[in-house]
C-alpha cells in the first residue's frame, strides 16, 4: 500500500523528491502518512478533497483485500 500511495503522489506533485510515505501499525490497522512539499499539498488534496478521497478509497479497497484496515493521513 505504501508503494501505491507513493506512486500516485509522485505522479501528481511538482517536487517528487520531497514525497515521503511512512507506514505505522496500531490496533486499528495500518496508518499511512503522506508528506509532500508545502507547495504541493493543494495538488495532493485536490479541489474539494477529491484526489485525497480517491486515494483513501483505493487504500481502503486494497486493505480490505488483505483483510486489514488502512487510513491515509496527509501531513
Amino acid at each position: 500500500m505504501k508503494d501505491l500511495v507513493e506512486y500516485i503522489a509522485k505522479s501528481i506533485v511538482n517536487a517528487p523528491d520531497d514525497v515521503q510515505v511512512t507506514e505505522e501499525e496500531d490496533e486499528q490497522g495500518v496508518i499511512l502518512k503522506l508528506q509532500v512539499a508545502d507547495d504541493d499539498k493543494g495538488r495532493v488534496i485536490g479541489k474539494q478533497g477529491r484526489i485525497a478521497e480517491a486515494m483513501r478509497t483505493l487504500i481502503r479497497v486494497k486493505a480490505a483485500k488483505a483483510g486489514t484496515r488502512a487510513t491515509l493521513e496527509i501531513v
